[in-house]
């Protein structure tokens, strides 16, 4: 395709987004604020929903995300795995704002796609290995852990009455201002993880965070879990403890539909 025939498309493009915009009152290209490169542009040009294409520029624009970041994101159906728990006023809001974080739910993502690490999708690696390699590639992960997430520590030890544990990852987040405890868990989750997690989230709202920081977040990364098993051993008013399967291989967008849905 010619530059000209690309500019065509593009014009043609963001008139058509503008024009089926909810909050759009003219149909002028010269309301929109374009701040992305143009090569960012002649990708997001391919996405065919308007409302999924205005997502990825909000988040593309918000983030600083490199064409081939924008790409990842796509290609790891940010959006689909965004949207699949939200009705349909949240999705618009998605498509206008971009992900605003308002709650500790907002920050999770449910499955986390992890193929940058480069492991197979199977448990003959440990739990250490993953975790060695989400830490060689901690700028992947924090990208895909999302906005506002910062580094804290890794194997963070807590002590008391004789007895030591150790958290395998402590991250905080700059926009909910808490600290999010993850674990990481190799095949099928089981209850006591849970129990752990509880018992970790509460140790750093008694003992590590301020007053007024928010309330920490534990969240337990595992290849498979039972709903059942993580519905009936949390409470019900639950807001802090989250459990999240993640994919080491790059899934399609309909299997990753069928992985959300619970659909064989």
């Amino acid at each position: 395709m010619t530059n000209i025939q690309q500019m065509r498309n593009f014009y043609s493009t963001y008139k058509k987004q503008q024009t089926l915009s909810v909050n759009s009152e003219s149909n002028a290209l010269t309301n929109l604020n374009f701040k992305l490169s143009w090569s960012h542009y002649l990708f997001l040009m391919r996405i065919d929903e308007i409302l999924e294409r205005q997502f990825y520029e909000i988040e593309s624009t918000k983030n600083n995300w490199s064409v081939r970041e924008l790409q990842r994101q796509y290609d790891s159906a940010l959006y689909t795995r965004l949207t699949l728990s939200r009705d349909k006023e949240e999705i618009k809001k998605l498509s206008k704002e971009g992900l605003i974080l308002e709650n500790p739910r907002d920050a999770i993502k449910d499955p986390y796609i992890l193929e940058f690490i480069g492991l197979p999708e199977n448990n003959s690696y440990s739990e250490s290995e993953l975790e060695q390699e989400l830490i060689d590639k901690l700028e992947q992960f924090l990208l895909e852990l999302g906005t506002g997430f910062t580094f804290v520590s890794r194997q963070k030890r807590i002590s008391f009455d004789e007895k030591h544990f150790k958290i395998d990852l402590v991250f905080y987040n700059r926009i909910l201002r808490c600290f999010v405890l993850l674990d990481l868990k190799i095949g099928e989750l089981k209850h006591q993880d849970i129990g752990q997690m509880q018992m970790y989230v509460n140790y750093y709202d008694r003992e590590i965070k301020l007053d007024d920081e928010g309330n920490t977040i534990g969240l337990i990364l595992c290849q498979n879990k039972s709903e059942s098993v993580v519905k009936y051993t949390l409470p019900e008013n639950n807001k802090q403890i989250f459990a999240s399967k993640y994919k080491t291989v790059l899934p399609s967008k309909e299997d990753l539909k069928k992985l959300m849905t619970g659909k064989k």
